[in-house]
């Protein structure tokens, strides 16, 4: 398993325009074939950086996924949102592999 860290610097003065992209995303993803974990818009700090997270089996598989989400209606949709409205100014992706498993229980569930 893999998780697709996307790191997205949006502009501040949109940040209701990432989030309708963000919730359609959330209607998306998941159909198409990835397990979402979630988009997360500025809150406290930074007013620009806003993250997309999800997971897929491997990068056959998500090749595989970005085929079905590029001919996905809401996921065209999506696309044509973000490039209309030009909220994101920058996206990055990075991969990354869990590292620190098996974790531990939590205190006291023995």
């Amino acid at each position: 398993m893999i998780t697709c860290f996307i790191r997205y610097h949006i502009d501040p003065a949109k940040k209701a325009a990432f989030e309708h992209y963000a919730r359609n995303w959330g209607q998306a993803i998941p159909r198409c074939g990835a397990e979402l974990i979630g988009y997360f818009s500025p809150h406290e700090g930074s007013s620009t950086l806003a993250y997309g997270v999800y997971s897929i089996e491997n990068l056959a598989a998500y090749e595989a996924y970005r085929a079905r989400l590029a001919a996905d209606p809401l996921g065209q949709e999506n696309y044509a949102f973000a490039q209309s409205e030009r909220f994101i100014l920058r996206e990055d992706r990075t991969f990354l592999k869990l590292a620190s498993a098996p974790h531990a229980g939590k205190k006291g569930s023995r």
